[in-house]
């Protein structure tokens, strides 16, 4: 996970550099710890991870039994109860996941830290399946969905007439 911080081609030999990355570091690790007490009060955290830019994460999903939410909250700012990022999902049946929707800023990876997380869940449950929907509400940002789902192994179809598609991903394990 911090292979990036530690990626010695990567980094400066500048003094004043090196120390406002430790810096930065420090402080969202002090900030996780923060995070991870509040999140835990709530919700089930599934892991730590690092986004683009070196920035902590905390991954977590509610204890429901009917959605299975993906949630990210990043590590520089406090957690007030409010994701920076979510996957909404639902259990459609003992064989499938279907994604809702993709909630959140795009291009900082935080997308694909939870479709991850998102697909590791479904394979401990012996879900084969995740499957969504592309709506015409998506059509302004179809061609980096497409890019995104299929980055991530899923079947894209898309019907460019009607402004529609179908993404499936199934479990190769």
């Amino acid at each position: 996970m911090f292979s990036k911080l530690l990626d010695e081609d990567t980094r400066t030999n500048d003094p004043e550099e090196l120390k406002e990355e430790l810096e930065d570091l420090e402080f969202q690790v002090f900030r996780m710890q923060d995070n991870l007490k509040e999140i835990a009060k709530r919700s089930k955290v599934l892991g730590v991870d690092q986004a683009k830019e070196d920035k902590l994460v905390i991954v977590y999903t509610p204890e429901d039994s009917q959605s299975c939410k993906i949630m990210l909250c990043d590590c520089e700012t406090s957690y007030n109860g409010k994701w920076d990022f979510s996957i909404q999902a639902t259990y459609a049946n003992e064989q499938n996941i279907h994604i809702g929707d993709i909630k959140g800023p795009a291009n900082r990876g935080y997308g694909s830290i939870c479709m991850d997380y998102l697909k590791d869940l479904a394979v401990e449950q012996n879900i084969p399946e995740i499957t969504g929907d592309i709506a015409e509400r998506d059509w302004d940002h179809v061609d980096r969905l497409i890019h995104f789902y299929e980055k991530h192994d899923f079947q894209v179809e898309i019907d460019y007439e009607d402004k529609s598609g179908e993404i499936k991903w199934v479990c190769n394990e």
